[in-house]
């Protein structure tokens, strides 16, 4: 079955850095968008970065442009989101999805909590 897994996940403190990745089984990594959500508590989830395949084109949420990269690679079935410059905003739980290219249907990791320290 597919299966979407987060890590790298943690504490940091405000202007620190982390690197989340998501390794996924089960599907044809290449034919999946790949995104990272967010969700804290009251909140909407928050879409924060989305990578296309093939091309490898990326989008960004408004509050993490600039701060945080997604990339990806086919070969490992990884996608990472590299995230720098860490304010206590970025604070919550961080989820990978793959969105088959249709967009018909999408899968979910089970998140990763970020903490970032004031």
């Amino acid at each position: 079955q597919v299966q979407l897994v987060e890590s790298g996940g943690g504490l940091v403190q405000a202007g620190g850095s982390l690197r989340l990745s998501c390794a996924a089984s089960g599907l044809t990594f290449s034919n999946y968008v790949m995104s990272w959500y967010r969700r804290t508590p009251g909140k909407e989830r928050e879409l924060v970065a989305g990578v296309t395949s093939p091309g490898g084109n990326t989008n960004y949420g408004d509050s993490v442009k600039g701060r945080f990269t997604i990339s990806r690679d086919n070969d490992k079935n990884t996608v990472y989101l590299q995230m720098n410059s860490l304010k206590p905003e970025d604070t919550a739980v961080y989820y990978c999805k793959a969105t088959y290219k249709s967009g018909y249907f999408s899968y979910w990791g089970q998140g990763t909590q970020v903490t970032v320290s004031s």
